[in-house]
C-alpha cells in the first residue's frame, strides 16, 4: 500500500501545468492520495484529467478563494465526493492569470494594490485553513502546508512590498495555527521557495537563479518533494516550521564568491 493511500489532499493554485501547485498534486497523487485541485480558471479541469490518466482520483474546482462562501462550498463538495480531507496545500497566490504583476516603490503602491496582494497571498491561506481545520479536528489528523516565499520571510527586494509583507505574514500565520492545532494531531508548516523554473519565470528571475550557490533555479518538483515530506504521516513531530527551498540563495554574504 502506498504511504498516502486512503488520504485526500486539497491543492490550491494548481492550474499551471508547470507550477509548484500541480507538481505537488502529482507528488501526492503518486503516493496514493486522491487530489482536489483549485484554480481561478477552467484549465484546472485539464490538470485533473492529467492526474486521472495517471491513475489518481482527482477533481478540479474553479473558484476565487478570496471569497469565504466559495471556500466553504469547495470544502463541502470535497467531503461529499471524497468523504474526508487529510492534506491541505495552500499554494494560491501571486497574480491572477492574464494580469501583470505589480512592480513599484512604496509610494507608488495604491491602497487597492496592497489590498489585492494581501487577499490573494494571505487571506486565501487564512480562509482555506479556517475551513479545513474543523474537518481535520474531527478526524484527529491533518497536514497543512503553506507555500510562502523567500521574499518577505527571509529576504526582500525593491519592487513589491505588499507581496513581501503577505508572504512573511504566511509564516506568522503558520506558527500561530500550528500551536492551535497541535493537540489534534494536525501539523501546520510553511515552505519558502526561492527562484523556481516554472513556466511563468521571467528571464531576469532565471538569471538570478543562476547566481545561487548551486548555480541554477530550482524545479517545481524539488519544491514538491518538500511538500510531500511535510504531508507524510511520519512527519508528525514537525510543525510550525519554515523549510527554505532556495539552493542556498538566502545564505551568502558575498555574492561574488565562486568555489
Amino acid at each position: 500500500m502506498k504511504p498516502l493511500s486512503n488520504q485526500v489532499a486539497l491543492v490550491t493554485g494548481a492550474g499551471s501545468p508547470t507550477g509548484i501547485g500541480f507538481a505537488s498534486a502529482r507528488a501526492l497523487g503518486a503516493d496514493g492520495a486522491a487530489v482536489a485541485l483549485v484554480s481561478t480558471t477552467e484549465r484546472i479541469h485539464a490538470r485533473a484529467r492529467e492526474l486521472e490518466s495517471a491513475g489518481v482520483r482527482a477533481k478540479g474546482y474553479v473558484a476565487d478563494l478570496t471569497q469565504p462562501e466559495a471556500v466553504r462550498a469547495i470544502i463541502a463538495d470535497i467531503l461529499a465526493v471524497f468523504g474526508r480531507l487529510d492534506i491541505c496545500v495552500n499554494n494560491a497566490g501571486m497574480t491572477v492569470l492574464g494580469e501583470e504583476q505589480f512592480v513599484g516603490t512604496l509610494d507608488e503602491t495604491t491602497d487597492e494594490i496592497w489590498r489585492q496582494s494581501m487577499e490573494r497571498n494571505l487571506t486565501t491561506c487564512f480562509l482555506v485553513t479556517r475551513a479545513v481545520l474543523p474537518v481535520m479536528r474531527r478526524q484527529k489528523y491533518g497536514r497543512i502546508i503553506n507555500v510562502a516565499s523567500t521574499s518577505g520571510a527571509v529576504q526582500a527586494a525593491v519592487g513589491d512590498a505588499p507581496y513581501h509583507a503577505a508572504k512573511a505574514g504566511m509564516v506568522g500565520f503558520t506558527r500561530a495555527a500550528a500551536v492551535e492545532a497541535a493537540a489534534h494531531r494536525i501539523t501546520v508548516n510553511a515552505i519558502a521557495p526561492g527562484w523556481i523554473a516554472t513556466g511563468s519565470q521571467l528571464e531576469s528571475e532565471a538569471s538570478a537563479g543562476n547566481l545561487t550557490p548551486v548555480g541554477r533555479s530550482g524545479t517545481p518538483e524539488e519544491v514538491a518533494h518538500a511538500v510531500r515530506f511535510l504531508a507524510d504521516p511520519d512527519a508528525a513531530f514537525v510543525t510550525g516550521q519554515l523549510i527554505v527551498v532556495d539552493g542556498g540563495n538566502s545564505l551568502p554574504e558575498d555574492r561574488g564568491w565562486r568555489g
